[in-house]
């Protein structure tokens, strides 16, 4: 039986919304991360550089916190959780932002914490091709994510993949989402419930789902 389920994607792919949905769907409890407490983040849009490690090392810390706190106490009322995040993101964004030193310093600090944490029953990655997450970004209009570029969304999605592949005792689902809309389509929202629904082996899983 699961536990717990983790939405993952690029920034833009839908994540908190299809958590939302899903927990709704399910009666799981939902644990959403809570970004825009980063006093850091529209400072590192501004000058990534100079803001990079402290942007990091707080959404280090507050992810561990938050998920340390919420997975080790289970609610009473819902058996399984379903979170818009999965920690491993803090390790793919810092390897695209920091200097080499820094990472290197990072990664000491993130493997620490990451082996302490319980693991998603599921992963489930939204993949979208990376003109739709910038249409996505600007759609939903926050000022300080309208400076990101084509080329950086390509290095995150990218170390995702990478990163999903590689972790071990993982079970992950891939779902390229082509043109496919869950939230204006009931067609495709129902594709993407009945293919998060089923039972993998673990291992690394892909499914695509194509408009109506």
């Amino acid at each position: 039986m699961r536990r717990y389920v983790a939405i993952e994607g690029n920034i833009g792919a839908g994540k908190t919304t299809l958590a939302r949905m899903l927990a709704s769907h399910w009666d799981a409890e939902l644990l959403l991360e809570e970004f825009e407490d980063n006093p850091f983040l529209p400072q590192f849009y501004e000058n990534p550089e100079r803001h990079a490690f402290a942007v990091e090392l707080y959404f280090l810390a507050d992810r561990y916190h938050q998920l340390r706190q919420r997975l080790s106490n289970p609610s009473l009322f819902h058996q399984l959780t379903v979170s818009d995040y999965f920690m491993g993101k803090s390790l793919i964004f810092s390897a695209t932002n920091l200097r080499d030193d820094e990472y290197d310093l990072f990664s000491r600090l993130f493997h620490i914490m990451f082996e302490t944490l319980p693991k998603p029953d599921l992963l489930v990655y939204l993949y979208l091709d990376v003109e739709r997450s910038l249409d996505q970004i600007k759609k939903r209009g926050r000022p300080y994510e309208q400076q990101i570029t084509a080329d950086y969304l390509q290095r995150v999605q990218e170390r995702y993949l990478q990163f999903i592949r590689q972790q071990p005792g993982l079970t992950s689902l891939v779902i390229d989402m082509k043109d496919a809309d869950f939230v204006d389509d009931i067609s495709v929202y129902e594709s993407v419930l009945d293919l998060t629904g089923r039972n993998y082996e673990q291992g690394f899983h892909t499914a695509v789902i194509k408009g109506s």
